[in-house]
């Protein structure tokens, strides 16, 4: 999928041209020199400083975004005679405020996006990013056939090396290592965030985790299940105009639950929606379903249900059909059947990385036999459910998990039984002490929604700890103080608080409690005002009516 913090950009597809001009700086100019273990370093330069912009966010007049003075440096890192890992550094060469940040890819990686760098140097990191081993489209997984290294690469090598090379230059280019190291990621980015704290624990003080296919078997198997329902025939297929009287059935039937009607439902776990509701009558229009358009609504809500080795696979929820970066007509439905993003991925995933196959398609598909499989060729490489976070608790690192109640991408209900694994396993005292989960009401995949999408996941470090989700961790790695609530908005354009904060119009702020209290308004003041909301405990009858 499309990958936190300054990786949700990454997820939208910007670009960034660059603005490479010589300045002259002996210390950025010295690193040319600069021997790296199976590293060619490919270019340093002494950047001035300018503008540069992206060209998606000229729609909504995005002025040009002004980078600092920096120091840029390309490589490549070969740790096999097959790798190929492209990465990038860029330092600022003024006001760096000590810190490191990891930059995660998101769907197969593939390239470097420039914009979420960008932003990173404007707040005075030193940054890096890598290709993850390969140049591809992240939708495209041929890279993987007969590439063992590179799948390695890809699944967690190329992180780590970037990592590691990254902290070798930034110490050679301000004569003193990163204060502190964080990592930042979303979609396949959350995936490679929650890998540096299993795998590499070592790597970074702080982790961001945004929205991740934490138990990739499992996520991979609930979504070409319910693609393979979604296109067993052209009837079944649900066309994206029949998408905003679905939208409006299950707002009509759920919203109002939590106590506030905002087009939001908050906990769509306690969704009872039924959606026989929307059987046509008569003759089919775009306000109703037919038979079997309804057995493949209820496919997606649903999932199959299964478990394997104890994981139970998941759908989505109700309240993610319609959003502003594409809810279900982007990832679920597409232009026509076959269509969707996750389509593709359905069929990428199975062909390259797991049967070896390019012929595969969705007719050999049995979701039991699939999910094995799955785990079976990619569990050590690519998935990373490992509950226990010993190793990174026990050297002071500090995560934080969030993920949006309404991903059309990814089941975010597969988040919350990762998080409930882990408190099993190492106990709930002990995860409170250094683990945070953030469930969002509304929020899509990382980004956009209905609900109240700005926290901070989109700039590191650019707000107060109770309005930014990066600085909360910041804080509790660097002060000991555990975050809290943090108080997300929504505007009147998911970018322009991001890009254009002097346009963006304030239209409500919203709490978001750590899992699993939730947010219940007082019934005092304004319901758009996170002020007159409180953080509770959910009662016991609901926590016993939430297991799987």
């Amino acid at each position: 999928m499309k990958g936190c913090l300054v990786g949700f950009v990454v997820m939208l597809g910007l670009l960034c041209s660059g603005c490479a001009l010589g300045a002259g700086d002996s210390k950025c100019d010295a690193l040319k020199n600069l021997t790296l273990d199976q590293t060619l370093i490919s270019s340093v330069d002494a950047d001035r400083g300018g503008y540069s912009l992206s060209w998606k966010t000229a729609f909504i007049g995005v002025p040009w975004l002004k980078l600092p003075a920096s120091c840029r440096v390309d490589g490549v890192i070969q740790p096999t005679s097959d790798s190929h890992i492209g990465f990038t550094v860029w330092m600022p060469a003024r006001d760096w405020n000590g810190r490191f940040l990891g930059l995660g890819n998101g769907g197969f990686g593939g390239s470097i996006e420039k914009i979420g760098l960008s932003f990173a140097l404007q707040h005075g990191y030193a940054v890096a990013a890598t290709d993850t081993g390969h140049v591809a489209s992240d939708l495209d997984g041929s890279w993987a056939l007969g590439h063992p290294e590179k799948l390695l690469d890809y699944g967690y090598r190329a992180i780590h090396e970037t990592a590691q090379k990254a902290k070798t230059l930034i110490a050679a280019y301000y004569g003193r290592p990163p204060s502190y190291s964080y990592f930042s990621g979303a979609s396949n980015g959350g995936r490679q965030a929650l890998m540096e704290a299993q795998r590499y624990p070592e790597d970074y003080d702080g982790i961001l985790v945004g929205c991740p296919p934490a138990d990739g078997a499992t996520a991979m198997a609930s979504s070409i299940w319910i693609q393979k329902q979604l296109n067993r025939s052209p009837a079944a297929y649900i066309p994206k105009r029949k998408l905003p009287a679905i939208a409006a059935a299950t707002v009509a039937a759920c919203d109002a639950l939590d106590g506030v009607k905002d087009g939001v439902i908050d906990d769509p776990r306690h969704c009872n929606f039924h959606p026989e509701s929307l059987r046509c009558a008569g003759k089919e229009t775009n306000a109703c379903l037919t038979a079997p358009q309804i057995e493949s609504l209820r496919a997606i809500y649903s999932g199959d249900g299964g478990v394997f080795d104890g994981h139970r696979r998941r759908g989505y929820e109700p309240g993610g059909e319609l959003g502003s970066f594409g809810g279900w007509a982007k990832y679920l439905l597409g232009s026509g059947p076959g269509k969707g993003v996750l389509y593709r991925y359905s069929l990428e995933f199975p062909r390259f990385l797991i049967y070896k196959d390019p012929q595969w398609t969705l007719d050999h598909f049995d979701v039991e036999k699939f999910h094995a499989d799955a785990e079976h060729a990619l569990g050590q490489i690519y998935s990373t459910d490992d509950p226990d976070l010993t190793a990174f608790k026990s050297r002071g690192g500090k995560l934080i998990l969030f993920h949006g109640w309404s991903d059309p991408a990814i089941p975010p209900r597969l988040t919350v039984d990762y998080y409930e694994r882990m408190r099993a396993t190492m106990g709930t005292d002990s995860v409170d002490g250094f683990v945070r989960l953030y469930m969002v009401p509304g929020l899509q995949h990382g980004v956009g929604g209905p609900g109240a999408n700005v926290f901070g996941q989109l700039a590191p470090g650019s707000g107060d700890a109770r309005h930014n989700i990066s600085a909360a961790l910041f804080d509790w790695v660097e002060k000991g103080v555990a975050p809290g609530a943090i108080i997300a908005s929504r505007y009147d354009g998911d970018l322009k608080p991001l890009l254009a904060p002097d346009r963006a119009t304030l239209i409500r702020t919203r709490p978001l409690c750590p899992y699993p209290e939730f947010a219940r308004w007082t019934g005092r003041g304004s319901s758009d005002d996170a002020e007159t909301f409180s953080c509770v405990a959910p009662p016991l009858e609901t926590v016993r009516a939430m297991q799987p």
